[in-house]
């Protein structure tokens, strides 16, 4: 196991420096740079541009210098904790996206849970029901929340929550507590305030996993180790748990990789229409105003959740599957 862990962990080292390469040169394929599309927006508003003031600008940010340097520079940089400095927030990238990160960690790590204690008893119910009432009334709530979009419902539960709970969706916490440090007061606003964002953006999750939870477990009950089980008079709540679940699992377990940047960068359509000052909003807008180094690092942190989910994933399905070895093989 350990020289297992060490070896992926290795083969990490050239994945992202891959995924680097990759990322910087997508970034940089949009002609021109942040500097220029500042340009352009300050001459479509009539206002005058002083050129000495750009080129300062550009040499200060490295823009003069040939793209193998500015990857070079910006690839370095990171390897020291040193992400960058924002063109358009005009701080560090550490600072830009400090309170971001917490506040999104908190909306998506709550979705996910909301997501999970919804999706695993409503799967397990039907299957172990299947063709019931139960069964197509779950079903058809299943297959509703999948066709409609989140920012469809997003607005809904806006309109929703301001008529009947007098809430004003329009962020993650009241106006007095922005900026402001935290205390009981304002953790409890943004939970006042979290709980639109949280059944909104968990909702389609929450029915394509009944979905899926339900085609694996009805699967594996329908296998031969059951039917044994079932005729040498186990109960039927262990003969359920003991392997079925746990086989209908997996997929939960192999969705870590997609899992954990999700927490980081999922939902931003819902995002900007609910106006949540999360990280989604802040990726999109950097990616539009070419703000390199910002894109760069949350792209690259993206990255390294992805390949960190997909490790720890294996690894789970592991300890959760006896038939899944770390080596290929048959299992004795």
């Amino acid at each position: 196991m350990l020289r297992y862990i060490v070896h992926r962990v290795l083969l990490m080292i050239p994945t992202m420096i891959a995924i680097s390469i990759i990322v910087f040169t997508i970034i940089q394929l949009p002609p021109g740079n942040y500097l220029e599309s500042y340009i352009a927006e300050l001459q479509s508003q009539g206002e005058s541009v002083d050129p000495q003031k750009i080129a300062f600008l550009r040499q200060y940010y490295g823009l003069d210098k040939p793209l193998v340097e500015q990857y070079l520079r910006w690839a370095g940089g990171m390897l020291v904790g040193d992400f960058g400095y924002s063109f358009e927030f005009n701080l560090p990238v550490t600072k830009v996206v400090g309170d971001r990160m917490f506040l999104t960690m908190i909306v998506s790590a709550v979705t996910i849970l909301f997501t999970w204690a919804v999706a695993f008893p409503i799967g397990i119910y039907s299957a172990t029901h299947q063709y019931s009432w139960g069964d197509y009334g779950l079903s058809f709530l299943g297959f509703l929340g999948i066709a409609i979009p989140n920012f469809m419902l997003a607005l809904v539960m806006m309109y929703l929550a301001n008529v009947i709970f007098g809430t004003s969706i329009g962020g993650l916490m009241s106006p007095e507590y922005i900026g402001q440090p935290w205390s009981w007061a304002k953790a409890r606003s943004v939970l006042e305030h979290s709980w639109i964002p949280v059944i909104v953006i968990g909702t389609s999750g929450t029915a394509g996993m009944i979905r899926r939870l339900r085609a694996n477990l009805l699967d594996e009950l329908q296998k031969q180790y059951v039917v044994t089980a079932r005729a040498k008079g186990l109960p039927p709540r262990k003969v359920l748990y003991k392997y079925p679940l746990r086989m209908a699992l997996n997929f939960f377990i192999s969705d870590i990789g997609s899992l954990l940047p999700h927490i980081i960068s999922g939902a931003e359509i819902t995002a900007v229409v609910l106006s949540l000052p999360t990280t989604g909003p802040m990726l999109l807008n950097a990616l539009k105003s070419q703000d390199m180094y910002l894109a760069g690092s949350f792209l690259m942190f993206l990255a390294l959740l992805i390949v960190v989910g997909v490790l720890i994933s294996d690894l789970a399905l592991v300890a959760l599957d006896p038939r899944i070895r770390l080596q290929g093989g048959v299992a004795r």
